[in-house]
């Protein structure tokens, strides 16, 4: 590794980019004790319940010491990150545009597919990410690497302002100025030892004094700028949450049924983000503004057929079907009574209260 940081930097990025990806950075891993301010945020972050269920999140070592609050505390060997973005905008309408009662809402990164057929981003990224990898095994010689895509223990968006991907913005999204937020993360955790005078990379924050994102949070989710109660966001709500939902909470969720995009379409920076062109990422049509009626009718041979390696699979038939049963009561039609009344028999305890409670909105 006996080059100047700039052309590390630019060789990563050069090689990410042939492997698939929009942008690439590198940045140091610092020792337990010298973490960056947002990971020192971490702990009391979990101590006031904002990660929800999410136990994952919560994960601690033997000396009791948060995972995520130091990756040199969950992989002692790793001393770098290797952080890569792809753009996965999308040419098609977003969720606060005019848009049928009768339809719901999809997260734009769950709408992925290739030739026809569904793709699940996290797979995607992590052949390129091993394919990175591998170009830079070839340049700078055997090193200890893992690659990773939402399942590493760490918290990507803060290693991807530390490797110049962009700033974290105040709905806690990495923002680019050119791509905007429509970035999905992947990351190489490696063992290489960066030399101590390479500059950091660190993104300007853009954002200045606007607070769209914090205002058009349905579920005020957004708490403070840079700061999100993930247990009160809708993301959350729809995929991660088992079980009810609190019941405050539902007549906010509008018509999402997996994910929210509401803080990213509201972005000004997100206004003129260039479309992705990638053929992996590309959209499913069926699944922008879906029918509720046609998700309504799933069952588990055709959720599964629907779905097969897209990231819906997340949430679950139940939980799919809890979502939709909460989007036809905020959509207040009568139509969707007789569905409503049939899963208000079910013998799923949290697909039939769902559906009582939706009955009476739909009944008004």
């Amino acid at each position: 590794m006996q080059q100047s940081s700039s052309a590390m930097h630019d060789q990563i990025a050069a090689l990410a980019q042939k492997a698939g990806f929009s942008k690439a950075g590198i940045a140091p891993i610092p020792p337990p004790g010298e973490e960056a301010s947002e990971l020192r945020h971490f702990e009391p972050w979990i101590e006031r319940g904002y990660a929800g269920e999410m136990e994952y999140l919560k994960r601690r070592d033997e000396a009791n010491r948060l995972l995520r609050s130091s990756l040199r505390v969950a992989v002692p060997w790793a001393r770098s990150v290797i952080v890569c973005a792809a753009n996965y905008n999308a040419e098609a309408p977003n969720s606060i545009a005019p848009a049928p009662a009768e339809s719901g809402w999809i997260a734009r990164y769950a709408w992925t597919g290739y030739g026809g057929q569904p793709s699940d981003y996290h797979d995607v990224l992590l052949r390129r990410l091993k394919k990175l990898e591998q170009s830079l095994q070839q340049a700078l010689g055997p090193f200890q690497a893992r690659c990773y895509v939402d399942t590493g223990p760490l918290v990507e968006r803060v290693y991807a302002k530390y490797a110049g991907i962009g700033w974290i913005g105040k709905n806690t999204c990495i923002l680019d100025q050119e791509l905007g937020s429509w970035l999905l993360l992947g990351v190489i955790l490696t063992g290489l030892e960066l030399p101590s005078a390479m500059p950091i990379r660190v993104a300007e924050d853009r954002c200045g004094s606007c607070t769209r994102c914090i205002d058009a949070c349905p579920t005020g989710a957004l708490v403070a700028p840079y700061q999100m109660d993930a247990s009160l966001c809708i993301s959350y709500l729809t995929i991660e949450k088992r079980g009810p939902i609190a019941e405050p909470l539902r007549a906010h969720m509008g018509r999402q049924v997996f994910g929210c995009d509401i803080c990213q379409d509201v972005c000004p920076w997100n206004r003129r983000a260039p479309v992705s062109e990638d053929a992996e990422l590309a959209v499913r049509s069926e699944l922008v503004n879906p029918a509720l009626a046609w998700l309504a009718e799933l069952d588990t041979e055709s959720f599964r057929r629907l779905f097969r390696h897209s990231p819906v699979q997340r949430t679950k038939l139940s939980g799919l079907l809890r979502n939709v049963a909460i989007a036809m009561g905020n959509s207040g039609l009568a139509s969707y009574v007789p569905k409503l009344e049939e899963w208000a028999a079910s013998p799923e305890p949290v697909l039939a209260e769902a559906a009582q409670w939706a009955l009476a909105r739909c009944r008004q």
